[in-house]
């Protein structure tokens, strides 16, 4: 069950460290600068973008000052607050705009349709079938248009390494399949782990894959934060790897996220 009160006050505490934690952890900048890649890839500037959970803000104003425009959705407060600061930083006028508004609630959405839709980091892991979003795309999105998800699987060989050192909890939580509760700035927030083929099934049949690539196969999670600071030059070849190899399957099927790409073809 998609519990909004633990996901409003969990990120909504979350708000608080999140921006400073992300632009200090090299691998989250490393796996934020595939993803924003991705998306200039397929969308040229002066394109619409509709950003679920879209957190802190920090790729909306990423892509705003690029010349697109946004349109942030998240549920916490905490998180909504984060994002009207950048508002009224970057001055963007109606390029950048802000709702506070569950992505379960897609028919509610203000601005539509859009040219793209854009959700980062796993933030759709919070409900238990993806299919509740992914049903409701058509009622936001532009015939040939774009959908850009960065979705968790509940295969990330580091975390089932993690056995070895006697952290079977690590090891194990991604692969509950009536989900587990992940601790959020002292919040149990539900979350669940999806597989490429789920996701893929979750689509209307109007919807093409492009591209689906891993994140963080072979390079540590941000969850290992001491390893790229201990061994930078390792961690930035396992980057490498991560660019070169997970694009190709059966790399691109595990990892600690995996970047989907599909098309609208209305």
């Amino acid at each position: 069950m998609f519990d909004r009160n633990a996901v409003d006050t969990g990120f909504s505490r979350k708000a608080e460290v999140y921006d400073a934690y992300c632009e200090n952890h090299p691998v989250i900048r490393w796996a934020r600068a595939v993803i924003r890649a991705e998306v200039v890839r397929v969308l040229p500037p002066g394109g619409s973008i509709l950003e679920l959970n879209a957190g802190t803000g920090a790729d909306a104003a990423y892509f705003v000052q690029r010349g697109y425009r946004v349109h942030a959705t998240d549920l916490a407060g905490g998180m909504i607050a984060a994002i009207q600061n950048k508002i009224r930083t970057l001055d963007a006028g109606e390029r950048f705009t802000v709702q506070q508004i569950s992505f379960t609630e897609l028919e509610r959405i203000e601005g539509t349709p859009f040219d793209l839709v854009f959700s980062n980091f796993g933030g759709l892991n919070c409900i238990p079938d993806i299919n509740v979003v992914a049903r409701r795309l058509p009622t936001v999105l532009k015939p040939g248009g774009y959908v850009v998800w960065v979705v968790m699987p509940p295969v990330c060989p580091w975390e089932l390494v993690q056995a070895l050192r006697g952290k079977f909890r690590v090891a194990a939580r991604r692969l509950h399949p009536n989900g587990v509760l992940a601790n959020v700035e002292g919040v149990r927030v539900p979350t669940w782990y999806f597989t490429p083929k789920h996701v893929r099934q979750a689509f209307p049949p109007a919807f093409r894959l492009v591209r689906q690539r891993s994140l963080s196969l072979f390079c540590p999670p941000s969850f290992m934060d001491r390893f790229p600071l201990r061994f930078p030059r390792l961690s930035h070849r396992l980057m490498q790897w991560d660019e070169r190899l997970g694009i190709h399957p059966p790399f691109n099927r595990w990892g600690d996220f995996i970047l989907y790409t599909f098309r609208y073809e209305r």
